[in-house]
Order: structure tokens, then C-alpha cells, then sequence
């Protein structure tokens, strides 16, 4: 496993709001809720293009590390709120969810 903190340093991520203060043991990427719910799991990074309240919601529920925002998307106003409120750690990039999935597979089996 790997620190939070120094995987999101060495994938150049930038850092919206949470704590980023967790143990990665995975990733997961996917935009359809309902299936993210039943398949992200505690500890996982979440990659995704979705920026809506929704995110925090699911996040909170599947107890995610932290959601990854791919392709430059940036929250919603709402679901910053709710993010910090919530201190659902979330961070962007500019990468493609592709890029971001194999970045975190290369740092998490070193």
C-alpha cells in the first residue's frame, strides 16, 4: 500500500479539499453511480469524470480514499461544499482516466 499524500504528489494531482491522510490499497474508475456503489471499495482511489454532489455522496458511502477528478473537471459548487463539509478528500487532473489508472497502478506495485 501507499500514502495518499505521496501518491497524489508523484501522479502531479491537484488537491481540492480533504484529508488526505489515507493508505491506498486500489483504484477504481467509473461515472455510472449505482455501479461505482457496488463496486468501489474502502480504500480505493475513485477516478471519474462526474463532478456532482452525487460524487460526495457515493464517496462517502463506498468510504473511498479520495475521488480523482480526470480531464481538467473541476466540483460543482455544491459538492465542494458538501466534499469539505464531509472531508471527502478530492483531487483533479488534466489526465485522461486512462493515464490516471495506469499512473496509479505503477506507483501502488512499486
Amino acid at each position: 500500500m501507499i500514502n495518499l499524500d505521496i501518491l497524489a504528489q508523484k501522479m502531479e494531482l491537484r488537491h481540492i479539499c480533504g484529508s488526505t491522510d489515507r493508505e491506498i490499497c486500489g483504484c477504481y474508475a467509473g461515472d455510472l453511480l449505482s455501479w461505482v456503489m457496488s463496486h468501489a471499495e474502502y480504500g480505493h482511489i475513485w477516478i471519474t469524470i462526474m463532478s456532482n454532489i452525487n460524487v460526495v455522496a457515493v464517496a462517502s458511502l463506498c468510504d473511498v480514499a479520495c475521488v480523482v477528478l480526470a480531464e481538467g473537471v473541476e466540483l460543482d459548487p455544491d459538492a465542494l461544499e458538501a466534499a469539505t463539509k464531509q472531508d471527502i478528500c478530492v483531487f483533479s487532473s488534466k489526465l485522461s482516466t486512462y493515464e490516471l489508472c495506469t499512473l496509479v497502478s505503477k506507483y501502488i506495485n512499486e
